[in-house]
């Protein structure tokens, strides 16, 4: 509905996200997170249906555990991941999209196309990635 009048709009720091855990999942501190079409998270893959939202605060251990009992901690911002050995990066592709290769490693291209988010810039160590 279209505003008649100001409004205090709520406000909530973006930075800090938290998700249930996907059942099954174990997430390593600073890897990459990725949530299920079920919003479930779990580490950034190759995969179909996965959708990239930041970087793991903490390592997460639900390998026995069903989906929600636990939770991932997630930072969105600007990350250094590796670049991919056989489709990298290069600086022709800053400000394009950098693709998930894995939860520690991003691609030019990949097979799924998963969007990890933008490159920012690329050095010797990797990839510049911002994840929002």
């Amino acid at each position: 509905m279209a505003l008649t009048k100001d409004v205090n709009t709520p406000e909530r720091e973006g930075a800090l996200v938290s998700r249930p855990a996907a059942g099954g999942a174990r997430v390593f501190a600073g890897s990459m997170v990725a949530v299920s079409a079920g919003g479930n998270a779990s580490s950034a893959a190759n995969a179909p249906g996965l959708k990239v939202i930041g970087r793991a605060e903490a390592a997460v251990d639900n390998s026995a555990g069903i989906a929600g009992e636990k939770t991932v901690t997630v930072k969105r911002g600007v990350f250094r991941f590796a670049n991919s050995a056989t489709q990298p990066l290069g600086n022709a592709d800053i400000y394009g999209t950098a693709y998930v290769e894995d939860d520690g490693t991003v691609a030019k291209i990949t097979t799924n196309s998963i969007p990890a988010g933008k490159v920012i810039d690329i050095d010797t160590d990797g990839v510049w990635v911002e994840i929002k």
